[in-house]
């Protein structure tokens, strides 16, 4: 049992969640379908498109933050370069994230 690799675990653990939330998504845009009301009207196509503007570009200053931070610690404080895997997945959370708390925002604030 000890040779089981965790890596292992946490993928599949992964995959489910991801079959689980595609699945809810599928089933919520079937049964909105079917109530016969438009999945997105003028307004929320507009809300949705100001808050992935606005996401797009935190997210690009979150991976330009994080370059310049890597490249002075690097040249002037000699800090190991970091791998790549985490600071992308905070970049892609950092946006995502973003995308939803201003969705959230913008559907809440009135007119866009």
């Amino acid at each position: 049992m000890t040779d089981f690799p965790i890596w292992l675990t946490a993928s599949g653990g992964i995959l489910a969640l991801m079959i689980l939330i595609g699945a809810l998504v599928i089933w919520k845009t079937l049964k909105e379908k079917k109530s016969g009301y438009p999945l997105a009207d003028e307004r929320t196509q507009k809300i949705n498109g100001k808050a992935g503007y606005y996401a797009m570009f935190i997210g690009q200053y979150f991976i330009l933050a994080y370059l310049l931070v890597t490249l002075v610690g690097r040249e002037f404080f000699g800090m190991p370069e970091i791998e790549a895997g985490y600071p992308m997945i905070a970049a892609l959370l950092a946006s995502a994230l973003s995308f939803v708390v201003l969705r959230w925002y913008l559907g809440r604030k009135g007119e866009p």
